[in-house]
């Protein structure tokens, strides 16, 4: 019973979440009998609404590469706390060589970002942000880092709960 009236739910989020592939890389595998050739895609998916996720799929194909990064990033969605058009506060984030700054901007700003990040934030709904990424150059260390300071972000209202202090006066 449960499971019957949950699918119907799961197929309308499913067609609200848009995908785009941030990189594609051909890789070859060496073996006795000559080279093995496959495509690894890394493809960000997000309701452009405050949740977004990464996912990589690896296949012979581009095609089938893509669909399994796509469902790998659905199950490693995360939800961002927003504040209004942009981010609550400034964070950065790691992941191996990539870093990346994110820092909230005034509305009217747009999205500052390039490459991967900016997928990421116009996937996740963020309309403000200046962003800078630092260090590594790669796409999946600067996807995932952005993820991580996605993730990484506090959500005033909690914040000033377990402060006991006016959510106005928190990052002052």
């Amino acid at each position: 019973m449960y499971e019957k009236r949950r699918k119907p739910a799961i197929q309308e989020e499913e067609q609200e979440l848009k995908d785009q592939v941030i990189s594609i890389r051909r890789t070859t595998k060496v073996v006795k009998g000559g080279k093995n050739l496959s495509f690894s895609a890394l493809v960000a998916v997000g309701d452009e609404n405050g949740t977004v996720g990464i996912g990589k799929g690896k296949a012979r194909e581009v095609p089938p590469a893509i669909s399994k990064g796509v469902q790998n990033a659905k199950k490693n969605m995360i939800k961002v706390p927003l504040r209004g058009t942009t981010i609550p506060h400034l964070i950065i984030g790691i992941h191996g060589g990539g870093e990346v700054v994110l820092r909230p901007a005034s509305e009217g700003t747009g999205v500052i970002a390039g490459g991967a990040v900016r997928i990421i934030m116009e996937l996740a709904g963020i309309k403000d942000i200046l962003t800078k990424s630092l260090r590594s150059n790669n796409p999946i260390s600067v996807a995932y880092a952005t993820l991580n300071g996605l993730s990484n972000l506090k959500n005033p209202s909690q914040v000033s709960k377990n402060r006991n202090i006016d959510e106005e006066k928190i990052w002052q």
